[in-house]
């Protein structure tokens, strides 16, 4: 049978990206996703929810936030990283590549007897470096300085550089080469004002690749991505091709300005892809968790995970799905007119009613809730479809159908 459906589709994208020694994946949710200008802080209970939900999907590391925020940001990364002792996933923080910024790591790491990453980040590009009025051998001496420190407490250290898509080549790779030699054990290329294109996503990865094989040194590259340009998703997919190791992204997207990278929809792309086989049937939890928690609604539209992602109520499309559904093959039913199969993501296929809907959707909607689907009845309901402008609510159809 699995022959004959491979038999099915035509599959013109090839193979997904290689990712020697497996993919891993950072959360930014808790930490980059709350620089949104239109999000909440969310609750302690609802960032533990959170995290769990990361870890039963797979994700490798999570952000739990900023230790120099504040006092209730130092609490909820103490509380964090304690939940996540007994959990699979790790945490890190980020920190300016201050050493102030990262003392209170210690004392947390002391407190709760367990590791934390430190993400120490400095802006690398030649028009930041104009703004804040800084000179390149002194911000050497601070990364240098801030990593050694991380070195010294026994601080897992990934050295992080802004806006690494508008740097100079050799300033990067001065940059870099001093965060290795202090001791980082990653190091991470950041489209922070989502600047990247995928060619030159795959550019600058592959360009940092061959600096770390230079110094024949171990340690992994990572790519956090914004998408300003839109360009998030498919970015990040590219710097997986190029050569990064682990990659980071948000719940729907949430993040500073327009957002980052697509947790979710980078999750489902990787799936489909072959390049993972993380179980995602909570996948949409998580969405729903993340979008209650900072408050921010996502569109009905929205890939996946929104109301209409697999909703329909145009008659050729919802014919070809019912006739699947009718011979009892949901794995036909799921993909005939979908390119993501929703039973993947523990979702369904949904027929509705309205303006460009035949008969077979009327018959199917009223047979699927015990109502008799005789000749008059979807006669009625197909009559006021077609004079409304919008689906019907299920309230309008039964109303219609009873006469």
């Amino acid at each position: 049978m699995s022959d004959e459906r491979d038999d099915l589709i035509y599959d013109w994208n090839g193979p997904g990206a290689e990712a020697g020694g497996g993919v891993q994946f950072d959360d930014e949710t808790l930490r980059d996703g709350l620089q949104s200008p239109s999000v909440t802080d969310p609750p302690l209970d609802a960032k533990v929810r959170l995290v769990h939900l990361m870890d039963e999907l797979g994700i490798q590391t999570a952000d739990v936030g900023l230790p120099g925020a504040g006092a209730r940001a130092r609490e909820h990364i103490s509380a964090l990283v304690n939940e996540m002792a007994d959990l699979s996933i790790t945490p890190n923080v980020a920190c300016r590549t201050l050493v102030s910024d990262i003392e209170p790591v210690v004392d947390i790491v002391a407190s709760t007897g367990s590791p934390v990453e430190v993400c120490a980040f400095i802006g690398s590009s030649p028009i930041r470096q104009v703004a804040e009025a800084w000179d390149f051998e002194h911000m050497l001496q601070l990364s240098r300085e801030a990593i050694e420190f991380c070195t010294r407490e026994g601080l897992s250290s990934m050295f992080v550089t802004e806006d690494t898509t508008r740097a100079h080549p050799e300033q990067v790779r001065a940059l870099y080469t001093t965060a290795i030699e202090a001791g980082a054990s990653r190091i991470c290329v950041c489209d922070t004002c989502g600047h990247s294109t995928p060619e030159g996503t795959r550019a600058v990865v592959s360009f940092v690749k061959g600096v770390v094989e230079e110094l024949g040194a171990d340690v992994g590259i990572d790519w956090h991505g914004h998408r300003d340009r839109g360009l998030g998703l498919i970015n990040t997919l590219a710097a997986l091709e190029a050569g990064a190791t682990r990659l980071h992204a948000t719940a729907l997207g949430v993040g500073e300005r327009t957002g980052n990278t697509e947790m979710d929809l980078l999750l489902v792309n990787l799936r489909l892809m072959g390049v993972i086989d993380n179980d995602l049937s909570r996948l949409g939890e998580y969405c729903r968790v993340a979008s209650d928690a900072v408050g921010t609604p996502f569109p009905s539209n929205y890939p996946v995970f929104g109301a209409d992602a697999f909703e329909t109520g145009t008659g050729v499309h919802a014919s070809a799905v019912i006739k699947a559904l009718r011979r009892g093959d949901t794995w036909l039913a799921n993909r005939v007119y979908s390119g993501v199969p929703p039973d993947l993501f523990g979702l369904e296929q949904r027929i509705q009613v309205g303006p460009m809907s035949g008969r077979s959707n009327v018959t199917w909607y009223l047979e699927r809730r015990g109502r008799e689907a005789d000749e008059a009845a979807v006669e009625r309901v197909l009559e006021l479809a077609k004079r409304t402008p919008r689906l019907l609510t299920e309230q309008e159809i039964l109303t219609a159908a009873e006469g």
